[in-house]
């Protein structure tokens, strides 16, 4: 689908009258899609549905990020089956809330749910079962076993898929081969400029490029653009900085806590070294880069004004979109690692002569139906629908929409080069970056247990004072572990163990 046919999407629509019966041949000329593709949640299947005189309630996260392809998939959801679609758009800082009392207090207030899918452990006692007549859906099918997995609680899945988040390094392949720019990195360290390995190595490339008009462009340019604003997920930038000096290979048994006596682990050395690293970097920002939220990171490091980045796709999606001026000028690697990487089995520190990376499966989107729900039947269809082929295909290619790969149809070269027109060469970076972190020993998922929105804003706020300078990155983590400690006493430290023993399950492998 061509981006200038996306953006227009809402006229088109517009126009398109509710009471016309298309012909599959249509779909794409009505809706701005390449083609329907024929299945359960095809355009042709949900026109057969009839929901005239139902409303279907949905909140959603705020316009762009999931909010605006909510409103787009809502609108066709509603021409297409005559029902009456209502969507609530909150920001991130206050969806958990508008979400979670509602059902705390009895009310019925939304059908359909999309929301940050760690949240899992404390509304997984409200959501509905994705039956199984939408399990057996070719897109169900083909999602990707990390995906399933992080739909899943217990041996049930409750969360539909339609999003694969992940974080890992982007950059400016044509700045990291300029001859000027080579030469420069040269003189001010002595070493060859080369895509970071380590997070030290990140650091010292993003000094070296921050404050000055790189891309001769009449303006300055800053070496990385990082998710910074403590409401904001910030907490997620910094996971990705500490796992791998924290995250240790040879140490099985959680990296957040350790699972046995469930002593959180937020406050030892390796994590200790990521916040240090992390303060140090932000010395190297660009002006207001101290809160940067990730609308922020999307449009400076897709915009060309960062030369690296390495939180989700959106940035990298937002680079590669038709009217970017730095189209097919970007590449994707592997998260920087560590060479060296705590042990709390034996209190030390281990050597890597290859670093040792860490990949960060992070949280992403995810949606769900209420349990009750009276529009069940309804909720699902629409979610189908939402993440039918054809309308994830064009939702991949608007960065700003924030829906990333999680079918393994989507780690098919072909589907970047030959449909969307991306290069061979960034392409294969791309796939290869992405599908390899499926495929590591050492991942770390986010922390999916009841509480997980406390111990986020503890972290958060933690990781917000050592940043601002009102506390040395020891003295930060040394109170958010405290705070931890309290949090799981306070939930039950049995509850808290048990669900994330789930956790332990994905990242050991077990």
């Amino acid at each position: 689908m061509k981006l200038a046919r996306m953006a227009s999407l809402a006229s088109v629509i517009a126009m398109v009258a509710s009471s016309a019966t298309l012909a599959q041949t249509d779909y794409s000329v009505a809706y701005g899609i390449d083609e329907d593709m024929p299945g359960a949640c095809s355009y042709e299947s949900i026109d057969a549905k009839d929901y005239s005189g139902r409303q279907l309630n949905i909140i959603s996260h705020a316009v762009p990020v999931i909010g605006e392809p909510t409103d787009i998939h809502a609108r066709q959801f509603e021409e297409l089956t005559g029902a009456k679609v209502s969507v609530v758009h909150v920001p991130f800082g206050d969806l958990f809330q508008r979400i979670l009392i509602p059902f705390q207090t009895g009310q019925n207030a939304y059908d359909v749910l999309f929301y940050p899918s760690l949240w899992i452990g404390d509304l997984n006692q409200y959501l509905a079962p994705v039956p199984e007549a939408y399990r057996e859906t070719a897109g169900f099918k083909d999602v990707t076993r990390n995906y399933i997995d992080v739909a899943t609680w217990g041996d049930t899945i409750v969360q539909y898929p339609m999003d694969g988040d992940r974080h890992y390094l982007k950059y400016r392949a044509d700045i990291f081969s300029n001859p000027e720019a080579i030469a420069r990195f040269k003189q001010e360290t002595g070493k060859d400029l080369a895509v970071p390995t380590t997070w030290e190595d990140y650091n010292e490339i993003a000094r070296v490029f921050s404050g000055w008009d790189w891309d001769a462009d009449g303006n300055p340019n800053y070496g990385s653009a990082e998710v910074t604003k403590r409401d904001d997920l910030m907490f997620s930038a910094f996971i990705s900085r500490a796992a791998p000096y924290a995250r240790n290979p040879n140490v099985k048994g959680g990296f957040f806590f350790d699972l046995e006596t469930m002593t959180p682990q937020i406050n030892n050395p390796g994590f200790v070294k990521g916040l240090e690293l992390f303060v140090e970097a932000s010395k190297d920002w660009a002006p207001g880069g101290a809160n940067w939220g990730l609308g922020d990171e999307i449009f400076a490091f897709g915009g060309g004004q960062a030369l690296m980045s390495y939180s989700w796709d959106d940035a990298f999606v937002q680079a590669q979109q038709e009217d970017s001026p730095i189209r097919n000028q970007v590449a994707a690697a592997p998260l920087p690692g560590a060479r060296e990487v705590w042990n709390r089995d034996t209190g030390s520190w281990d050597s890597f002569e290859e670093p040792n990376r860490a990949p960060y499966v992070t949280w992403g989107w995810t949606s769900a139906v209420s349990n009750r729900s009276q529009n069940q039947d309804m909720a699902f269809d629409f979610l189908c629908f939402f993440s039918n082929e054809a309308n994830t295909l064009a939702d991949l290619q608007v960065g700003r929409f924030g829906v990333n790969p999680y079918r393994n149809a989507h780690f098919d070269p072909s589907l970047w080069t030959d449909r969307l027109g991306w290069d061979a060469a960034l392409t294969k970076s791309y796939v290869e970056t992405l599908s390899g972190m499926d495929d590591s020993n050492n991942r770390v998922f986010d922390l999916r247990v009841p509480g997980v929105s406390q111990f986020m804003t503890s972290l958060a706020t933690g990781v917000a004072a050592a940043l601002a300078g009102q506390q040395t990155p020891q003295e930060a983590l040394d109170g958010v572990a405290v705070e931890w400690t309290a949090i799981v006493d306070r939930i039950g430290v049995d509850t808290v163990r048990d669900a994330y023993a789930g956790v332990v399950a994905l990242e050991d492998n077990l």
